[in-house]
């Protein structure tokens, strides 16, 4: 045989499977598992013109059969019902006799069933607690750890400017993966990275939240493999990893916007309609049908089509999705980015697959509101309302408004640190207040040192307080430097990179010869109660009582049988004289005191505090 005529016969080789390859019909999601709970599968397929087959079947199988094919009103999709048996062991499913008449439409396709991780989600999704740390991080802003996925041809955004906040910076899952160590000896137990899933929007997409393909992580952050990677090192060094989940919306180019299965799969409306933010109208007895409609079904951005919930193939599309990534990446907790807007019903019945499936699994959910109660309608609450959400806990905005008003407003009967106290007051209406995560900042809002106006002496006590506080402490990356920046005139500015992220920054802050007197005092501060506290029994499950704050003066206690923790901040403008004398139904029996940050000890007797200083002491017989 000639070269010419083997080269011909390779290339008719490559543009067969090449036909295949851009034949095949595209599955969602792309595998499942034996074992699983969820054993009523619902397969979305997309090829087109694939509805239009007048049969589909699927080759014998044990312990699995197809029970219905849906046809969409689209005729690129069919839905797929599968029931898996309790026999059915790991295989490769094989769809076949896609016809329309005699006529084949499409080559046989296949569905993998795989063996469940070791575990059986006992191993793993593991949940968080108040024993941990959360640090979240924006990852195409954190740490650049390969070059070679800064672009990747054919996606819409090839903007890699780091001279700009509106551009991508080249932030990747390997670079998080080489700065664990540094996250683990800061005292940090658990990542949360902002959402990791394909985003090809043609801007804008150094976010991670209009998602274009559920079933991808995006390849400009290292694509499948790297987050594999990471969540099994984080694993290994005792770290837990959280996802950001969106169920709310998808990015205007998601498949299934762009080739909608159904008139119904988004909420349409004949003219656009934002949503109008306002959450009370979900729990107002007097809201009017269209206000309610308007908050729950209106879109978040023209950029983000609103999913509707009520349509079941959505519902399943979402649910599947959820239990899909739990147990294809092992992933730990759950973040729901805008509860709120989703539909209610469907988020108990999206938790509930979760829980059921991975036990130990938790949730909490973004409630970006003003007000308890508000804010307690969307999670496990002691009301007795006709709606009881299950989610376990929420992101909780309300402390955060009370510590930024401890720190920035003057001492009032309502005002200042008494909005803290009282904030923490209605605790009673939660299930569990201490499931409840409690931040300084995050990546939609302005960096908590700059709220403060750059005073170090606010800023250290708002990281005392956070420390040390009921609930989940989550840190936003770079809060342990002290970065600045406000929302206004972008949001993009509260999304800096991390100094040293890249190997060619002048100055790297994950080394502290890199850091400045200023950054070194915030990192060790932080370092050193955020380690204290991992062993601290009183801090991480203890109980909390609170004294009424007076003039400016706000001291609680964290307490167990065996160790009794003590914060007293000032908030004033003015030094203030601490009278121990006041607080005796908690320092009884204690003679001593171990300063956690300075690490000294001294008797437990009267002193003075400065302006805006916090002091966290641990008391001793």
């Amino acid at each position: 045989m000639t070269i010419k005529k083997i080269w011909a016969g390779c290339l008719f080789t490559f543009f067969v499977l090449f036909a295949n390859a851009q034949t095949k019909p595209a599955c969602y999601p792309t595998h499942w598992w034996v074992g699983m709970k969820w054993n009523k599968l619902q397969i979305m397929v997309q090829h087109k013109e694939i509805g239009k087959a007048d049969s589909l079947a699927m080759m014998p199988y044990d312990g699995i059969r197809l029970v219905q094919v849906h046809k969409a009103e689209s005729p690129n999709y069919v839905f797929l019902d599968l029931e898996i048996g309790t026999t059915a062991k790991p295989g490769t499913l094989v769809f076949h006799e896609v016809k329309k008449g005699s006529k084949k439409m499409v080559n046989p396709f296949y569905f993998e069933i795989k063996p469940r991780r070791e575990g059986n989600g006992r191993a793993y999704a593991q949940g968080v607690n108040s024993r941990d740390l959360i640090y979240l991080i924006m990852p195409d802003r954190f740490s650049n750890g390969d070059e070679s996925n800064d672009r990747i041809p054919g996606m819409r955004d090839q903007t890699l400017r780091r001279d700009t906040v509106f551009n991508r910076h080249g932030g990747d899952l390997k670079g998080i993966q080489n700065k664990l160590d540094y996250l683990f000896d800061m005292g940090v137990t658990t990542l949360w990275l902002n959402p990791v899933l394909e985003n090809d929007m043609p801007n804008r997409t150094e976010h991670g939240y209009a998602f274009t393909n559920h079933y991808k992580v995006d390849p400009r952050l290292g694509g499948d493999k790297a987050y594999h990677e990471l969540v099994t090192a984080a694993h290994k060094k005792g770290m837990k990893v959280i996802q950001d989940a969106v169920y709310n919306h998808v990015g205007l180019y998601h498949h299934t916007v762009q080739d909608q299965p159904m008139k119904d799969w988004l909420h349409q409306w004949e003219t656009y309609t934002n949503t109008s933010y306002k959450d009370q109208v979900l729990f107002d007895p007097y809201a009017s049908k269209k206000d309610y409609q308007v908050m729950a079904d209106g879109w978040f951005t023209p950029q983000m089509p609103d999913l509707n919930q009520h349509n079941p193939f959505v519902a399943n599309f979402l649910i599947q999705h959820a239990l899909w990534t739990v147990e294809e990446f092992g992933i730990d907790g759950w973040r729901i980015d805008t509860y709120a807007y989703n539909d209610l019903e469907f988020m108990n019945r999206c938790n509930q697959a979760l829980y059921d499936e991975f036990p130990a699994i938790t949730m909490f959910g973004e409630t970006w509101v003003h007000g308890v109660i508000n804010q307690a309608y969307f999670c496990q609450s002691k009301f007795n309302i006709p709606f009881k959400s299950n989610l376990q806990a929420v992101t909780d905005f309300q402390t955060l408004w009370g510590i930024t008003d401890a720190l920035t407003k003057d001492f009032g009967w309502t005002d200042g640190v008494n909005k803290l106290y009282t904030n923490l007051s209605y605790d009673f209406v939660y299930e569990d207040p201490t499931r409840n995560v409690i931040f300084l900042d995050n990546h939609d809002i302005s960096r908590f040192y700059s709220v403060v106006g750059e005073n170090l002496d606010k800023y250290l006590s708002g990281i005392s307080w956070l420390l040390t506080c009921r609930g989940i402490p989550q840190l936003y990356y770079g809060n342990e430097i002290g970065m600045t920046g406000f929302t206004s005139p972008n949001d993009g500015y509260v999304r800096l990179d991390f100094p040293g992220g890249w190997k060619n920054d002048s100055i790297n802050k994950f080394s502290i010869q890199g850091r400045t007197q200023r950054d070194q005092a915030i990192f060790q501060h932080l370092a050193t109660l955020a380690n204290f506290r991992k062993g601290s029994p009183a801090l991480t499950v203890g109980k909390f009582m609170q004294y009424l704050p007076e003039d400016g003066v706000y001291t609680y206690f964290r307490y167990t049988a065996g160790q009794t923790v003590m914060v007293v901040m000032n908030t004033s403008k003015e030094e203030k004289k601490i009278n121990v004398g006041k607080y005796t139904e908690r320092t009884h029996g204690f003679s001593k005191y171990r300063d956690v940050i300075e690490d000294r000890r001294g008797d437990l007797a009267d002193f003075t505090l400065g302006s805006y200083k916090t002091v966290v002491y641990e008391l001793l017989p």
